[in-house]
């Protein structure tokens, strides 16, 4: 598909653009200049924060790409609708549903939308990414993570926790970053994962917290990873500084969650 795109332009994709964080990362990044593809689910939300991103950075290289993410058959005609070379890649799309819920393949919604999304994502852009030299995958994850259970990745012996499910999908984000930074190096493609900011958003209103950052606020190390100079990769980042992640050293877990994710 022909999107437009400025050939003299670097193209960056965001995921769950038109959420309070994600239409900030969008507005911030296209306020550069970049060609940038917003992935939503709405089609009449993402029309609307299209419209609002154009009219606020003058910038008409803005468009909207309707996809379900927690299904990998709409991942991969998404990247077959995208052509050319892409610079960055933020995943940011994430959900935290108050309960138990399937996707129509019978997957659990927060694995597949949070986990499994990120996953499919990168390996389905995993070719544009390689056109583009410099290229970069930002994961947004969270500080709120912990209590991954690889043996019940879906609940289907425990019960059902928003939270506590939300909490294992961004530990999992942390660890799959680490994963796919060893395999995307000999492409020079940077993966690095973020916490945005505590920010007040339906998500974040879903797991009990009001947060106390703008959207802005929250979107500065997301917009940063995407678009800086610099060489680190398979890290973790708060606001836009390194820092220790405890999750990366369990090199056992990262190898059986990124087998676990393949068989999907």
């Amino acid at each position: 598909m022909n999107l437009g795109l400025s050939t003299e332009k670097k193209t960056i994709l965001v995921t769950g653009a038109n959420g309070a964080i994600g239409k900030a990362i969008t507005r911030q990044i296209a306020s550069k200049g970049y060609n940038t593809i917003m992935v939503c689910r709405d089609p009449q939300k993402a029309e609307d924060a299209r419209s609002e991103i154009i009219k606020n950075t003058n910038n008409p290289n803005v468009h909207a790409m309707i996809t379900d993410l927690s299904r990998h058959s709409e991942v991969k005609k998404l990247a077959n609708k995208i052509d050319g070379p892409v610079f960055a890649l933020v995943n940011n799309a994430a959900t935290a549903p108050g309960q138990r819920m399937e996707t129509p393949e019978g997957i659990e919604v927060q694995f597949a939308a949070n986990v499994l999304n990120y996953f499919w994502m990168s390996l389905a852009f995993h070719n544009h990414l390689k056109k583009a030299p410099k290229s970069r995958i930002v994961n947004v994850a969270s500080f709120w993570a912990g209590d991954l259970d690889l043996r019940d990745l879906q609940f289907k012996k425990r019960t059902y926790d928003n939270n506590i499910g939300y909490r294992q999908s961004k530990q999992a984000n942390r660890m799959l970053t680490v994963a796919f930074a060893e395999k995307f190096n000999k492409d020079g493609i940077l993966v690095n994962a973020c916490h945005p900011g505590e920010v007040n958003s339906r998500l974040s209103n879903n797991l009990g917290f009001a947060g106390g950052q703008s959207p802005d606020q929250g979107a500065q190390t997301p917009v940063w990873l995407a678009t800086a100079e610099y060489s680190a990769t398979g890290k973790w980042f708060e606001s836009m500084r390194e820092r220790p992640c405890a999750f990366s050293q369990n090199r056992e877990a990262i190898i059986k969650l990124y087998e676990i994710c393949e068989k999907f």
